[in-house]
């Protein structure tokens, strides 16, 4: 045996006519039969093939009729190439298919079975059969006891065959949406289950993304996309993605497309979404990837018109991959198999779970069978005792089976009848009635009326039939943030500028009013860009505006500049703003009706309509919010303006040409 470097080793056998050659990589493992070393010949049909153990040094293998596999370690880093199915295919990465559902055809009866008899009363009952097969100590017929437990297991077995054909239907409509895959310089439509590692896929507005994918090029400036991210976090604000520069340029030119050769190699495939770590290597040079340049499968394309993305991660591991390339076969290591996308990944199992009902159940079932027990052993003692003193005098006319030979013998055969006869009182029919009771609670939840989302048209769906009864059963709150309670809806209400309060509504003797429905509302009527479900009562500030109060200028001008929001106007001068946080959409939805609009945004630039005028600003950084500084921040230039603001306090500087603007 030689041991080469990188995890290469070769066993030599029969004087070097029969030589193996396999190397560890991503849980595959590549026999190779015939003359090996660095003199070899070249065999028709011999591969070159990458080791992912040697990433400091690229040493190529050649491998040809290969006669054995064996499955190996899982995979360290992942590696492909952009529309190359051929060599990705030699690393053993699945398609884009999924898997939800827990049963199949083959596996259901055994599996469904071995859940159920994890009840303790089914589990006594087969028991109890058994003991009914035996003639010395059995009084009763065995069906009376396969009959009412083939009903549970039965009735059980169907809602969970049910609850899963829900999920393999499910399951295959995910599988079998269309999504348009570049093939040999066109676009055109597959499956989604059918897209490979590789494949650069389009993408277009209100589209789910198919898989990890890797950002090229898409329809808006410097190649940004924007993305819903509910699916992943929750969160339905729109998160913004950029492309790389040297991608970015090829746009929708699928010639370049095509063309595109570029090599990644990054991470192994995890559930973290906030990390992601690699590099693409493109004409000779390499270029850094980070999670801003990935869009997670399960996120939704939004405000932007198409774009092209690399796949990178999908779906699941496959036990068995044959590779196009003749005499290569790839096994995935049973142990390694999972899934590749983020999504999938934080999803994880299909399992079996058990309610509080169920637990409960089985701790009465329990005592219930130690009572029984104690009942039985108690009757034994008593049949013991009868038997010494009292039971010989019937012998004569019924004497004793030729298998009984003491009344130790017969008290023992006596317990077990009395186990058998005394089995109704474990209350079998008590799941039966459980799991009726859950069914019928679904329905109940998917009539309810007060369930219904008008809004979305949406009712509410019992999507299995298990768990109902934990509903609402809520023992700890946990709230990252005010907005878990409020629903995520914030209002602009009060503010304070340059030391003076706005926001209170005074009558003519100066006393507080209280804001009501009758409370009469600020007419915002003269600005044509106002949003009219927005609301406020203090005229006061609205006053300002008008007279022209620099201060109060200043800080709606940094309400309309420091921030992430991103403007949608699908009809002329009607703006929709879509925020990262409510927040920041209740602040600069109070900038605009106060006449102080925020347009547009590039990369580079924000445009503002203020009071009437436009005015364009270039952004020379950003600042993002953080736990440290408690704040995010704005740096940028426009002419004929100066002045900073830091915490809302304002603070002139005379001599910078720039703007920072801050909103804590």
């Amino acid at each position: 045996m030689k041991q080469l470097g990188g995890g290469e080793q070769i066993s030599e056998k029969g004087r070097g006519r029969k030589r193996a050659l396999w190397g560890r990589g991503r849980g595959v493992a590549l026999l190779w039969a015939g003359p090996c070393g660095s003199g070899a010949p070249a065999q028709k049909g011999a591969l070159r093939w990458r080791s992912l153990e040697a990433t400091a040094a690229r040493r190529w293998w050649c491998f040809s009729e290969m006669k054995y596999i064996k499955p190996l370690i899982s995979e360290q880093e992942r590696y492909l190439q952009a529309n190359n199915r051929e060599f990705n295919s030699l690393f053993g990465y699945p398609n884009n298919s999924i898997k939800t559902s827990k049963y199949n055809a083959l596996n259901f009866l055994p599996m469904n079975l071995f859940e159920q008899f994890q009840r303790l009363a089914n589990a006594y009952f087969l028991i109890l059969l058994f003991l009914q097969l035996i003639p010395q100590i059995s009084s009763l017929a065995w069906y009376t006891t396969v009959i009412p437990l083939m009903v549970v297991l039965s009735i059980t077995a169907v809602k969970d065959g049910i609850d899963d054909m829900k999920r393999h239907k499910n399951d295959n409509q995910v599988n079998n949406r269309s999504v348009l895959v570049l093939m040999n310089g066109r676009i055109v439509t597959d499956k989604w289950m059918n897209i490979q590692v590789g494949d650069i896929i389009k993408l277009e507005n209100n589209q789910l993304v198919t898989a990890d994918i890797l950002l090229l090029s898409s329809s808006e400036p410097y190649s940004l996309t924007y993305i819903e991210t509910a699916e992943l976090d929750g969160e339905t604000n729109l998160k913004v993605k950029q492309a790389i520069s040297v991608t970015s340029d090829m746009e929708d030119n699928l010639k370049l497309l095509s063309a595109f050769d570029g090599e990644v190699r990054c991470e192994s495939p995890n559930n973290r979404l906030d990390r992601f770590t690699g590099t693409l290597t493109y004409k000779g040079k390499n270029y850094i990837l980070n999670h801003d340049r990935l869009i997670f499968r399960g996120c939704v394309i939004r405000n932007t018109d198409w774009c092209y993305g690399l796949v990178v991660f999908t779906g699941k591991w496959r036990k068995l991959q044959c590779s196009p390339v003749p005499s290569v076969t790839v096994v995935i290591d049973d142990n390694n198999h999972g899934p590749d996308t983020k999504v999938m990944q934080n999803g994880g199992k299909s399992a079996f779970k058990r309610t509080h009902i169920d637990h409960l159940m089985n701790v009465l079932v329990l005592w219930i069978f130690l009572f029984l027990c104690g009942m039985c052993f108690i009757l034994a003692i008593g049949h013991y005792i009868w038997e010494n003193k009292k039971g010989y005098y019937f012998r004569d006319f019924l004497p004793w089976k030729e298998y009984v030979s003491s009344s130790v013998v017969s008290s023992v055969l006596i317990f077990w009848s009395y186990f058998i006869i005394l089995n109704t009182m474990v209350p079998i029919s008590l799941y039966v009635s459980v799991e009726i009771i859950r069914l019928g609670n679904s329905f109940y939840i998917n009539w309810d009326r007060k369930m219904f989302y008008e809004l979305k048209n949406t009712p509410a769906q019992a999507r299995t039939t298990t768990l109902n009864e934990e509903l609402g059963q809520v023992k700890y709150v946990f709230s990252d943030k005010t907005g878990t309670l409020t629903r995520n809806i914030m209002t602009f209400s009060k503010c304070s500028i340059n030391g003076k309060f706005y926001g209170d509504v005074y009558d003519k003797n100066r006393q507080k009013v209280e804001i009501s429905e009758k409370t009469e509302k600020v007419d915002f009527s003269y600005n044509r860009l106002a949003d009219p479900k927005f609301s406020f009562y203090d005229k006061t500030l609205v006053e300002a505006v008008k007279r022209g109060d620099r201060w109060v200028h200043l800080f709606f001008v940094s309400l309309s500049l420091c921030h992430t929001v991103i403007p949608e106007e699908k009809v002329e001068g009607e703006l929709v703003y879509q925020a990262q946080s409510p927040d920041e959409g209740a602040l600069v939805t109070a900038a605009r009706n106060f006449g102080f609009v925020f347009r547009s945004r590039t990369s580079e630039t924000i445009m503002v309509v203020e009071m009437g005028e436009t005015r364009i600003y270039k952004l020379l950084a950003i600042l993002d919010f953080n736990n440290v500084r408690k704040r995010m921040s704005v740096i940028g230039m426009s002419l004929g303006l100066e002045l900073g603001l830091q915490k809302l306090n304002v603070i002139l500087y005379q001599s910078l040409p720039l703007v920072m603007l801050n909103n804590p």
